[in-house]
C-alpha cells in the first residue's frame, strides 16, 4: 500500500466519488485509470515531470482537520488508526487511490483524554465499518459487472 503525499494527489482523489460514509468519516476513491477532465487517465497526468500515481497499487491518504479534532495528539491517534485499519483491509480494496477524511467533530466531552483507549476503540470500530461498507460496495459492483 502506498501513501498519498502531495497536495495534488489528495485533490485528485477528493475530486473522485465518495464511496462510503459513517458518522465521523468519509472514504473517497478514484480509479487510477479514470479520465481526468475527459482527457488522459489519472495515473498518466504529469505533475512536475513525474506521474501523479507512479505505481499501480492501492494508494491511501488520511485527512484529519484541526477543525474536527482540536488537539494534535488526537489527530495523530486518528491517523494511526486509519493506517492500521486500512492495512487490515488492503487485500480487499481495489487498485485505486483512497482518502479517509474526518468529516465531523470528535466529542472532547465524551473522550476527555486525547489518547484514551475508549477513543482509539471507537475510532477503530467506526473505521472498520467504513472499510467494510466500501469493500462490500466495490465487490457488489464487481459482481454486477461480471453478470452482464
Amino acid at each position: 500500500m502506498q501513501r498519498l503525499k502531495t497536495r495534488s494527489q489528495f485533490q485528485a482523489v477528493l475530486a473522485g466519488s465518495t464511496v462510503a460514509r459513517t458518522a465521523h468519516f468519509a472514504l473517497h476513491r478514484v480509479a487510477l485509470d479514470a479520465p481526468v477532465n475527459g482527457n488522459k487517465p489519472l495515473a498518466s497526468v504529469m505533475t512536475s515531470d513525474t506521474a501523479l500515481f507512479a505505481l499501480s497499487d492501492v494508494w491511501l491518504g488520511a485527512m484529519v482537520a484541526k477543525r474536527w479534532a482540536k488537539r494534535a495528539v488526537t489527530r495523530n491517534v486518528i491517523k494511526r488508526q486509519i493506517y492500521s485499519v486500512s492495512a487490515d483491509f488492503e487485500t480487499m480494496l481495489p487498485v485505486a487511490a483512497h482518502v479517509v477524511r474526518l468529516r465531523a467533530a470528535i466529542d472532547s466531552k465524551q473522550f476527555i483524554s486525547a489518547t484514551s483507549a475508549a477513543l482509539k476503540m471507537a475510532v477503530r470500530l467506526e473505521l472498520q465499518q467504513l472499510f467494510a461498507r466500501a469493500t462490500a460496495r466495490s465487490q457488489g459492483l464487481a459482481l454486477m459487472d461480471g453478470a452482464s
